[in-house]
């Protein structure tokens, strides 16, 4: 039997700052989650649990043995399902006034903006540092508040940025922290992540949220929350607004935010230059389908192109998969093609679908 909201959420609105009207916020609100892994999947589930109205659901990732340990909404027989879908799953059986929606479609330049036009709020829940200054520029440049949240080890981070006041101006952003994108953090499988700080720091980020939709307490803006686990000791760092949106606009025009991954690329799903060389050489009886996914349609290739399908458009609609032929997705650097590999592998299981490892640039 379905429950009443105010059976669902009584414990919530006996509280006064909340009462009826503060839950009739949360379920008009509109949230995007960016990334259901450690951080994203339980600021999912929390959200949708308060009451959060709508809820969309972001992450092109499958389900893997090493994410267990942290993200905790996923069980063993999920494993190599894809973790938008099945987080959505959980939360309809749990959640019955949320309304939850996925793409398993990677954020980039050319679709972050249609991801965030319709939400009120977006959450950072990525382990992403491009995809990161991707959200935290796209949200300055279109007025939306971001919850932001990091890890590194055993320290977290939080922040409320972009948040506008009551000025009319908007509070800090995470250039105003970091200006430029660090090259030299050690990815995810080099630095290790213990569980614990995951989910404090996830927290903290649906309490920032629950505080920005309902206009209670105090938010994380104009600083940044800084958590460390072994010493339970924080400290705040005080942020002015400086780099504007003017700045950000003249970087967005000029910065690709590639995303290198720290995901452990899977050696099956790839292909060496040198082997797609003698491919393409007549070396092998079957020449190979050549797909590039590739934004820029007026590129050279050193090579003839099958089909041109820009990751942001790509779809099974659009897409010719040939049984008994080798497909090789191409891009610059190997990385967009890993992810269309890992989106096509989903769909076509059994199909014979390769990125070229290292991209154009380590072809030629």
């Amino acid at each position: 039997m379905k429950p009443t909201k105010k059976q669902f959420f009584k414990r919530q609105t006996t509280l006064k700052e909340i009462g009826h009207e503060g839950q009739e916020k949360l379920q008009n609100a509109k949230v995007l989650v960016v990334g259901c892994g450690g951080l994203g999947s339980p600021i999912a589930v929390y959200l949708a649990s308060s009451g959060v109205g709508e809820l969309h659901l972001v992450d092109f990732d499958r389900i893997d043995t090493t994410n267990l340990h942290r993200q905790v909404f996923y069980s063993l027989d999920a494993i190599g399902k894809s973790k938008a879908e099945t987080l959505a799953k959980f939360i309809e059986k749990r959640a019955p006034f949320t309304n939850v929606t996925f793409s398993e479609t990677p954020v980039i330049k050319s679709n972050v903006f249609q991801l965030i036009s319709e939400v009120d709020i977006v959450v950072d829940g990525t382990d992403s540092l491009p995809t990161k200054y991707l959200l935290n520029d796209a949200c300055v440049l279109k007025n939306k508040p971001l919850v932001y949240g990091s890890l590194y080890k055993f320290d977290g981070y939080v922040a409320s940025f972009n948040v506008q006041q009551e000025d009319g101006s908007f509070s800090a952003n995470l250039r105003d922290a970091f200006p430029e994108m660090a090259t030299d953090i050690p990815n995810c499988e080099e630095a290790g992540t213990l569980n614990a700080i995951v989910g404090i720091i996830a927290m903290q980020q649906v309490n920032e949220v629950l505080k920005l939709i309902t206009g209670i307490g105090c938010l994380l803006t104009n600083q940044l929350l800084i958590y460390n686990s072994l010493e339970n000791s924080q400290l705040k760092m005080q942020l002015k607004n400086t780099v504007t949106k003017r700045i950000i606009e003249a970087v967005f025009d000029k910065e690709t935010y590639v995303d290198a991954s720290c995901e452990v690329q899977n050696s099956a799903w790839l292909i060496s230059p040198e082997e797609l060389k003698r491919e393409l050489s007549g070396q092998s009886q079957l020449r190979p389908i050549m797909i590039s996914v590739i934004e820029n349609q007026e590129i050279n290739y050193p090579f003839l192109i099958d089909q041109h399908i820009p990751l942001s458009e790509l779809s099974t609609n659009n897409l010719v998969i040939e049984k008994d032929k080798k497909h090789v997705i191409v891009c610059q650097q190997g990385v967009t093609s890993y992810i269309a590999t890992t989106l096509l592998k989903a769909q076509y299981p059994k199909a014979d679908i390769v990125s070229l490892s290292g991209g154009l640039e380590g072809f030629s």
